[in-house]
């Protein structure tokens, strides 16, 4: 808190400076930008609301959807049950989708602990499952099949074991499961266990764990149940990698997903002693674990790599303990949210929204704090989001901006978030929500008034983010104006933020 007070002050030295370095009538026209351009955008406040408040889940891991046309969510419980449900906050009860309790081991980080629908679901009704068995403990990766009479019902005979991976211990399993933008299956397993990686699992390229495995589950290669991509990254190796490895060095990968705009894997790596982490998965790179934990040395030991990749960003334990990965947002109902990624911690309850576009630092904002542990997020078909919590309940997030216009209170419409990061040098970005068809136009003035347009042109609804390459502007504040006219009225509606361009 110290060091953004200090951070705050040396920004408001730095804007009195110019406003004292400026002529007469460049002071008045800059108070005069402050007093007529626009308003500040109000500051977004979150909240969670129940989203099933008349039902009741026991140690939910995970909920998805099965985009298929419908709109029913699937909530996945720990001891091996999967239940489904209308996304509707009237609904009164939840059915068992499917019950495979009879070959679940659960309890501690064991259970069924990930679903995955086919991207074609709707037409081969395959759902895929990660969970754990014991005698001995393995992670078992399984597929589906949706009863041929019954769409509110798995078919539990109809199960095909694609992998067995051994487990030393029954902690660090991942669990993990979801489909890319490739349609391949993506599976993030957990070191194996035990403390600080005893066996360095997750560098030996020669074991499945401490990894993100990618695999086709559309073609089989015997004796195989799937085959290997062509393009993985340790496809015919001569060292005795496995071919399934797509990325390697995690410790236990608590929840990654797919933003399908930039095709980025986010990822929530469980730190061991002091940091948590979150990284941006590519193929074939190696993030660091056990030699590292985070950014810091951990064991460096056999430990050879000079090409460790690092998270972009960490937490210590003065924070938070276990880290719950989760989601870029994208939905429509929460505009300063808009790509940003929304993680939690477990053990503090924490939600944060970190910004980070690979080019500037990240920026983490704290949301608020859940009543129950966070164990993982997911998505409705709308991109909205929602959080599995331990105290039973599924949490929808949920925006509090409000307006107030002739006596009742309304959603604000056409919105301009305050552009990232800010201060910036030289690029930004710009988000902005449209929620009819509108011509738009956003321009960037100066504090001598001297603009410059930088969109204008006609939008269909929906948020929106424009980059700003300010190398060419000289270092100063900025005033970032939206006006939008809808097509089908004579409406105009302007919003504007204050930028600061620091060189």
């Amino acid at each position: 808190m110290k060091k953004k007070l200090k951070v705050l002050k040396e920004k408001r030295i730095l804007i009195e400076k110019q406003s004292k370095s400026l002529n007469p009538s460049a002071a008045l026209l800059f108070i005069f930008a402050l007093l007529i351009i626009g308003i500040p955008p109000v500051n977004a406040q979150y909240s969670l609301e129940n989203a099933f408040p008349n039902l009741n889940f026991t140690s939910p891991v995970d909920f998805q959807n099965p985009n298929d046309g419908s709109n029913r969510v699937f909530i996945v419980e720990q001891s091996g049950i999967i239940k489904v449900v209308e996304n509707s906050a009237s609904v009164s009860a939840a059915k068992v989708f499917l019950n495979i309790t009879d070959r679940v081991e659960d309890g501690g980080e064991m259970g069924l602990l990930g679903l995955a629908f086919h991207p074609d679901y709707r037409n081969n009704g395959y759902f895929y499952v990660d969970y754990t068995k014991d005698n001995p403990i393995e992670t078992v990766i399984s597929r589906f099949k949706v009863s041929d009479t019954n769409s509110d019902s798995g078919d539990e005979e109809t199960e095909l074991i694609l992998m067995k991976i051994f487990q030393p211990y029954s902690n660090h399993n991942g669990g993990q499961i979801a489909f890319g933008p490739d349609s391949m299956l993506y599976i993030a397993l957990g070191d194996g266990g035990s403390r600080g990686d005893p066996q360095n699992r997750a560098q030996n390229r020669d074991s499945l764990l401490g990894k993100i495995l990618r695999i086709n589950v559309d073609s089989a290669s015997l004796p195989l149940n799937y085959s290997i991509p062509p393009d993985n990254p340790f496809v015919n190796n001569t060292e005795g990698f496995r071919e399934e490895i797509f990325a390697y060095g995690l410790r236990n990968p608590w929840r990654f997903s797919f933003d399908f705009s930039t095709g980025k894997i986010w990822c929530g790596d469980v730190g061991q002693g002091d940091w948590e982490e979150i990284n941006i998965i590519e193929s074939g790179k190696n993030y660091g674990w056990r030699c590292y934990e985070g950014n810091h040395q951990y064991n460096l030991s056999e430990c050879n790599d000079t090409n460790y990749v690092f998270p972009v960003w960490e937490y210590p334990h003065t924070e938070g303990r276990s880290i719950t990965g989760g989601y870029v947002y994208r939905g429509t109902s929460i505009p300063n949210l808009f790509g940003k990624y929304i993680y939690a911690d477990f053990e503090t309850r924490k939600i944060w929204a970190l910004t980070y576009d690979g080019i500037n630092p990240a920026q983490n904002e704290f949301i608020l704090t859940a009543p129950g542990g966070i164990s993982s997020f997911g998505a409705d078909k709308d991109n909205e989001l929602y959080l599995c919590s331990f105290d039973g309940k599924i949490y929808k997030l949920k925006n509090n901006l409000t307006d107030v216009s002739a006596g009742r209170e309304k959603k604000l419409d056409y919105y301009l978030v305050k552009n990232y990061p800010n201060p910036f040098n030289p690029a930004t970005r710009i988000t902005f929500n449209v929620p009819e068809e509108s011509r738009v136009e956003i321009q960037v003035v100066d504090i001598l008034g001297n603009i410059t347009l930088l969109i204008n042109k006609t939008f269909r609804p929906g948020i929106y983010e424009e980059p700003w390459d300010a190398s060419s502007f000289s270092s100063g504040v900025y005033f970032i104006i939206m006006k939008a006219e809808p097509l089908a009225s004579k409406r105009t509606f302007r919003s504007t933020v204050k930028a600061l361009l620091l060189k």
